[in-house]
């Protein structure tokens, strides 16, 4: 128990560190730091998920659909990310049951949720936001 909180509060620090660093408070920022890598980012539709309080907007990166979701404040969006579990398996009392690995990201008031394998992905998503607080 003592080592779960320790890395939660190792992850919290982590996101601090992103988030003082104004990388994407918002998901047009978002996209404009996605689309400075050279990624082609294309919008795809709005998403709703049981286990977040906001609509979330999906996005395409390189042709991977990647889910956006923006709170009204980063302490809005960090009570969130703080019910997801560190494998992301769970989110508050929703058990999730993912088709590839959850890959979940936090900036500013930004909680950003990539499901898939591609390290390309993950490389792109992790130069803008910094490392995944949640998935496997």
């Amino acid at each position: 128990m003592a080592q779960a909180v320790l890395m939660r509060s190792h992850q919290y620090h982590q996101r601090q560190q992103y988030r003082m660093a104004d990388r994407s408070g918002t998901i047009s920022v978002l996209v404009d730091n996605l689309r400075a890598t050279g990624a082609n980012i294309q919008p795809a539709g709005d998403i709703t998920q049981p286990f977040f309080s906001v609509k979330g907007l999906v996005i395409t990166v390189n042709g991977s659909n990647v889910q956006v979701f923006e709170y009204a404040d980063a302490n809005a969006a960090d009570a969130e990310a703080a019910l997801v579990s560190s494998d992301g398996s769970s989110i508050g009392t929703t058990m999730a049951s993912w088709v590839a690995p959850p890959h979940f990201y936090e900036a500013e008031k930004l909680i950003v949720l990539y499901v898939g394998e591609s390290e390309a992905i993950i490389d792109i998503l992790e130069s803008v936001l910094g490392p995944q607080f949640a998935g496997r």
